[in-house]
């Protein structure tokens, strides 16, 4: 009697009930923090102009490095981001990167002793190191971290001068070191270059990244003769255009004809692509090689961590670089809560604030917006990554997103879903297309921390 069955198995009653169903779910949906915090401009023309006053000529602070046959060796185009040799032969160049020689150090190793003869230029391929000298009181003062592609002392070495610091190394690593013969003889050679190198030793030379002035006065005194001016712009300047992301959506009109309840097949399919268009979409604001944000930052806003993992005085050295109106820190997860562990170190943990709905961590009252976009290099749990600043805003001469004032078919701002029609299979096809780029009106509207160790633990008991 106990193996009788007594009522109906729900198995088979489960046949008559209705299911309650989700839409469909995506693990790769991220909240997209860049594309929430950037003010959008719409541009009408589909090319944004950024004038801006025109600056002295000033290089990417980098001389890239490659290896052949085991050894290291400069790229000679790549020694045209020293300002005197901008415009020199290639072969004067080529000869001058021959005679670069391999130079490997240890931790805590002195490169380069305050006071003594600048006599080679120092090109870090691998490694980071610090720039120390003595302040005004007899201390040791730190001037600044340097790493891989930095090179130093340009003006000492140029001017066969002293070094005005000394230089000790954090990590192992390798250089490579020019002697300043090198660059005598090529120069007696080279009338042009000769006359370069004595102008960019002069004292009057203008500092490279620095912006033509405009003459003035200032005072109350007197009848002094008031100077003429006029503000220079500059004579070609970047012009952005519209990128896209882009992908073909495709239907079977049997699916969108049988199956388009209780959800619609076309608009579920469209809503996901459109998640995938827009994730693209911030990655390319960060990482495209052409306008991406990292890609973008300035020489003299780029910063070395002091130790490997980000502290509270990185995250202050990034401020005093965006220290005008500073809007969001933008970090990987794992850099973020490397940098958790550094304030707990330090019994100082980070505000908490609500921002676009999520609590986020704050320092100084600048959010760390979460983005697994930026880049994570080496071995996931103990790898480096980069924390970028930046302020936003047009009025504010920031950062700002860029879209089409409107596209024919748009389903969201920037985004449109274009029929192409239905083919002999019976297959309806969408043409999805996201318009967007992003500008830096200003070098100073962003900074970036570099080499940021995620992989450091500490023990709190």
């Amino acid at each position: 009697m106990s193996d009788q069955q007594l009522s109906l198995s729900p198995d088979v009653a489960r046949q008559l009930a209705t299911t309650t169903k989700t839409r469909p779910q995506m693990r790769g949906i991220t909240p997209r923090y860049l594309l929430r915090a950037l003010p959008w401009v719409d541009v009408g023309a589909g090319i944004y102009r950024v004038n801006r006053r025109r600056s002295f000529v000033l290089g990417d602070d980098r001389i890239s490095s490659y290896t052949q046959d085991g050894a290291c060796r400069i790229l000679a185009e790549d020694l045209r981001e020293v300002p005197y040799l901008s415009d020199a032969d290639g072969a004067l160049l080529s000869e001058l990167a021959e005679a670069f020689e391999e130079v490997a150090f240890d931790p805590g190793q002195e490169l380069v002793l305050e006071g003594a003869p600048a006599d080679k230029l120092w090109v870090l391929v691998h490694g980071r190191a610090e720039k120390r000298a003595t302040g005004r009181y007899d201390d040791d003062t730190l001037i600044e971290v340097v790493g891989d592609g930095q090179f130093f002392d340009l003006d000492a070495w140029s001017r066969s001068a002293s070094m005005p610091y000394r230089v000790k190394a954090i990590t192992a690593g390798s250089a490579l070191c020019l002697d300043r013969a090198a660059l005598a003889r090529v120069a007696d050679r080279d009338e042009s270059l000769s006359a370069q190198l004595r102008t960019y030793t002069s004292s009057e030379r203008p500092t490279p990244g620095t912006e033509v002035p405009v003459d003035l006065t200032a005072g109350h005194t007197g009848e002094p003769e008031l100077p003429g001016t006029y503000v220079e712009y500059e004579d070609a300047p970047r012009e952005y255009h519209m990128t896209l992301a882009q992908t073909m959506l495709r239907i079977h009109t049997r699916v969108s004809d049988l199956y388009n309840e209780p959800m619609d097949q076309t608009r579920t399919q469209a809503d996901l692509t459109i998640q995938a268009l827009r994730e693209r979409q911030e990655w390319s604001i960060l990482n495209h090689r052409e306008f991406g944000l990292f890609r973008n930052v300035a020489p003299g806003q780029r910063v070395q961590t002091l130790a490997g993992p980000p502290t509270p005085d990185d995250l202050d050295e990034l401020l005093s670089r965006v220290w005008k109106q500073p809007g969001y820190f933008i970090a990987h997860p794992r850099a973020i809560a490397a940098f958790g562990r550094e304030c707990t170190r330090r019994g100082v943990p980070p505000v908490i604030d609500s921002r676009f709905g999520s609590p986020l961590l704050t320092w100084r009252g600048v959010p760390l917006l979460p983005s697994d976009k930026v880049q994570l290099t080496g071995l996931r749990g103990a790898g480096t990554s980069e924390i970028l600043l930046i302020r936003v805003g047009e009025a504010e001469r920031g950062v700002v997103g860029l879209r089409p004032s409107g596209v024919p078919d748009e389903v969201e701002p920037g985004l449109s879903m274009r029929n192409m029609g239905m083919d002999n299979r019976g297959i309806t096809s969408y043409l999805m297309t996201a318009y967007f780029n992003a500008a830096v009106l200003v070098e100073d509207a962003i900074a970036v921390l570099q080499n940021v160790e995620v992989g450091t633990y500490h023990d709190y008991s």
